[in-house]
């Protein structure tokens, strides 16, 4: 195992334990990351907000991976998030709903590149945000 794989195993655990102490100190401070509903985070406070933000609206989250790749200073995971929406979930323009007590399962695909210094400068979340949201209930109903 490489440098890449042991810095994305650490962040998985980081996130599913809401340990935001650890996950900062993964990040490189001019670290980016892309990712469904965040957008473009840039740093390493950027970054680390979107995962508390994320742990508080799932605090019981927990991670299944699917498959696990490293490629060079790049570290590759598929895997199934699931848990529960308890805590509340904040939207990109600032406005906070109530936990909607949703189970969610919601299956992705995350990319690590790695600098030297082992601390993520590149990082990459895919999920269907659509699927997410709909899981939550939070889609309007559509039209009969």
């Amino acid at each position: 195992m490489g440098q890449a794989r042991e810095v994305m195993d650490r962040l998985t655990a980081a996130i599913t334990t809401a340990d935001s102490g650890s996950l900062a100190e993964l990040y490189a401070p001019d670290a980016v990351a892309v990712t469904p509903d965040g957008g473009e985070l840039h740093g390493r406070d950027d970054i680390t907000e979107y995962w508390r933000q994320m742990t508080q609206a799932v605090p019981d989250g927990t991670y299944e991976s699917v498959h696990s790749y490293e490629v060079g200073d790049t570290a590759i995971d598929e895997g199934v998030f699931t848990g529960r929406n308890t805590g509340p979930i904040q939207l990109p323009d600032g406005r906070t709903l109530p936990p909607t007590q949703k189970e969610i399962r919601i299956r992705g695909v995350d990319l690590a590149t790695v600098d030297e210094k082992g601390q993520i400068v590149d990082y990459r979340l895919y999920f269907d945000e659509m699927d997410f949201l709909a899981q939550l209930g939070l889609l309007p109903d559509e039209p009969a």
